[in-house]
């Protein structure tokens, strides 16, 4: 018996499966984060450049673009479709430390292409309502503290990013936890989608909820590239463009801490016998 050195046809055959099934897995973060921001950046295109619908709609179309990316990704993938939830998988849930940049890069391309079509297919409404590409039209792409309108700082803006995507995953780590209550019947993404359509609708005056760096990074980038010069920076002229990233890649950890100890411990293998009853056999 010869020893195997790794370049045997099976182990050559074992690479490249290993790598296809890994650029399969790109795809559809790419695929599922682009549905996710053609619909959440058009919303907020229609409602401020086209005057057309309101708040409500912004958090419903966000929640449904979150919806319809997860179907989109999640037999390939697991539809993070979020850097946050990808780096808090990883930490948490046991994901290859290896896939983390490459489906950080695959999420905020896929974020990147979808902001270029909005741009793109709004470019006659945005020049009409804000000729001169300012703030104005701005938090179509990338969010700003207090919305561009209300007094909140940078550091408070940087707080509520912290908070709302703790909300976020320690909700997401909850409703696909096996050991729980998880949404049957496929409705998972249903369930995910409706996550963000609430934290839309509590969460959204400090910060505009990105509570995904890729979200906020893609559409901002895009937009800097195509006329908005000040893209990085915010109503107060202080760079800006780091607090929805910065945020959430904290809150991911303080969400996914807190459903490891008030959550977790408290799960069976089974989980517990009847809602309120301890569980079997705790786990840490």
């Amino acid at each position: 018996m010869t020893e195997n050195t790794g370049n045997t046809p099976s182990a050559s055959r074992a690479t490249h499966s290993s790598g296809r099934r890994l650029l399969g897995e790109l795809s559809a973060e790419f695929a599922g984060t682009m549905i996710l921001i053609l619909f959440g950046v058009g919303v907020v295109a229609q409602v401020v450049a086209g005057g057309i619908g309101n708040h409500d709609s912004i958090s419903w179309a966000w929640g449904l673009g979150v919806t319809f990316g997860i179907y989109t990704a999640a037999r390939i993938s697991g539809a993070h479709l979020n850097p946050a939830v990808t780096v808090a998988l990883a930490v948490f849930k046991g994901f290859d430390w290896r896939k983390v940049l490459p489906y950080v890069l695959a999420q905020t391309a896929g974020a990147f292409v979808a902001a270029l079509l909005v741009r793109w297919n709004y470019t006659e409404v945005l020049n009409k309502v804000d000729p001169g590409h300012t703030l104005k039209t701005q938090v179509v792409f990338s969010t700003l503290p207090g919305n561009g309108t209300a007094p909140v700082s940078d550091w408070g803006a940087l707080r509520d990013q912290v908070i709302g995507t703790a909300i976020l995953v320690f909700l997401v780590l909850a409703v696909t936890d096996v050991l729980n209550t998880p949404p049957e019947a496929n409705l998972g993404p249903f369930i995910v989608g409706l996550i963000v359509v609430g934290i839309g609708m509590a969460w959204g005056t400090d910060a505009g909820y990105a509570i995904n760096p890729a979200r906020d990074f893609g559409p901002r980038l895009a937009s800097y590239l195509t006329g908005y010069s000040h893209a990085w920076r915010d109503q107060y002229g202080h760079l800006y463009f780091w607090v929805p990233i910065v945020g959430p890649l904290i809150g991911c950890l303080v969400g996914g801490v807190a459903y490891r100890y008030l959550v977790t411990p408290h799960l069976g293998a089974e989980g517990p016998e009847e809602p309120g009853q301890a569980p079997i056999e705790p786990i840490g």
